[in-house]
């Protein structure tokens, strides 16, 4: 019954990422004639100026973005497992947000920036917030940071919560009789019992945040400028619209190593703490 699941798979993701890797030591442009030109792709990809302004902006949007999400569920987690009234309801109003399309809830945040935001900040005297934060290349970043997290926030609730649901309450009930206070009993009892899953939730977060794309092409476009052009961004267009297809497949493979990379590094150093704790 994996036969057909296998096939499809193969087709749709296998395949072409062979394919992807083949044209990578080529010059096709996505059309015409090609020709083998061995690693010059490559060698190009490290001395491309966009091409490194592109992995910075990704990687401090990823960091950023992977530990206010982190730090944000854990504690939505922590008051959701509490015993407090229509715990269940307000758990499913919770995921709501992981469940909505990335671009209408962008298309929907890059309305609220541009108008809603800038109108309300206008009456209130606020001259901070009285602007289009997305059109300003210092500040169009942060936009696309709140999105993200307000969206990825829901997904590891769920999962800190599955961790929670491990926890016996006779450890709590043995540590108040102890005297242990609320501090102590989360660093001493709860976050070293949900270590395997804050370690979870952190690779996903990275890895899906390194990934970024929907966000961007709804919020800013890879603007202004290109002050939030991501790698992903870069890719697709230059592969699609900018006829460097084989560069940038070049470029992607790049990227999926240095995903690799990240996610195995992460793996072995929270799994490290995981023991000690």
């Amino acid at each position: 019954m994996t036969v057909p699941a296998l096939i499809l798979f193969f087709i749709f993701h296998t395949y072409p990422a062979l394919q992807g890797i083949f044209y990578s030591f080529t010059d096709w442009k996505g059309y015409g004639d090609w020709s083998f030109v061995g690693l010059k792709n490559y060698f190009n990809v490290f001395q491309d100026g966009r091409a490194w302004s592109a992995y910075l902006f990704t990687f401090q949007f990823a960091i950023v973005s992977t530990i206010l999400v982190n730090v944000f569920s854990l504690v939505v987690a922590i008051g959701l497992n509490a015993k407090i009234k229509f715990q269940k309801t307000l758990r499913a109003i919770y995921f709501l947000p992981n469940i909505l399309s990335i671009l209408i809830v962008s298309y929907i945040f890059n309305f609220m920036f541009a108008h809603f935001i800038p109108q309300i900040a206008d009456s209130l005297g606020l001259t901070a917030l009285s602007k289009n934060i997305l059109g300003d290349p210092d500040l169009a970043w942060f936009g696309i940071v709140i999105v993200a997290v307000w969206q990825a926030v829901a997904f590891n609730t769920i999962l800190y919560l599955a961790g929670l649901a491990t926890i016996q309450d006779d450890l709590y009930e043995a540590a108040s009789i102890d005297g242990a206070g609320a501090w102590k009993k989360f660093w001493k009892i709860t976050f070293p019992m949900i270590a395997p899953f804050f370690t979870i939730n952190m690779v996903l977060a990275m890895k899906n945040f390194l990934m970024v794309f929907d966000h961007i092409i709804a919020l800013t476009g890879g603007g202004p400028g290109q002050a939030t052009e991501s790698i992903s961004l870069l890719i697709y267009r230059g592969g699609f619209e900018g006829g460097e297809f084989a560069y940038q497949s070049a470029n992607a493979v790049i990227y999926f190593i240095v995903i690799l990379i990240v996610s195995i590094v992460q793996i072995r150093i929270l799994q490290r703490r995981e023991v000690q704790a």
